[in-house]
């Protein structure tokens, strides 16, 4: 389920360039800045659309973790924390206040669509629908596995990556995404017709 978005590098990798081009940013160098943006902004909108299900609402989170993000780089010290992971700890926090500062009962909008990619018509009316149905079962789950569940299996990080960015335990997570896994299952398990499923591959 991760979308339109390219593999991330090895995470080892990840950690040490975004490490590196954050510290040169702190340092002025805004190629290195430009080039963090290009690798942390699709993945940071991705997660915030997809828990929020708005996309001006994304956006702001992302530019405010951004922003923030900027004002920590002076004093940042490579190898001490993961760029990423701050990142996302910001961005589920942000999103995390706009949930509950939203009046109880407000459904999805919209959701995010996928880029044109010479899909046939037909064809590109079930992908936008899967998106639609998707994004709507999301909205029926509790928020911290919402959260979970778009960091796993659409984000696709680990466990252990989610843990410090939810702070709460390796098992918590296991716990949260078990349960919005079948919570999804039970809401999406009517509609594999309409929405054009033939097995029951996830």
């Amino acid at each position: 389920m991760s979308g339109n978005q390219p593999p991330a590098p090895a995470t080892a990798e990840r950690q040490t360039l975004d490490g590196a081009l954050l510290v040169r940013a702190g340092n002025g160098d805004q190629r290195a800045a430009q080039e963090l943006v290009r690798l942390l902004l699709p993945r940071l909108l991705g997660y915030a659309r997809r828990v929020l299900g708005d996309s001006a609402e994304a956006e702001d989170v992302v530019q405010e973790t951004l922003l923030r993000l900027w004002r920590v780089a002076p004093e940042w010290r490579q190898g001490e924390a993961q760029v990423s992971t701050w990142a996302y700890r910001v961005a589920v926090n942000l999103c995390t206040d706009r949930l509950r500062a939203r009046k109880p009962g407000v459904a999805l909008e919209s959701a995010p669509e996928p880029e044109d990619e010479r899909a046939s018509a037909a064809a590109e009316m079930t992908i936008r629908a899967r998106l639609v149905a998707l994004d709507a079962a999301l909205a029926e789950l509790p928020e911290r596995q919402r959260q979970a569940v778009v960091l796993r299996h659409i984000e696709e990080l680990s466990n252990p990556e989610i843990a410090g960015i939810m702070d709460i335990s390796v098992e918590a997570v296991e716990s949260l995404t078990a349960r919005g896994k079948r919570a999804l299952a039970a809401l999406l398990s009517g509609q594999k017709d309409a929405l054009g499923y033939e097995d029951d591959r996830e």
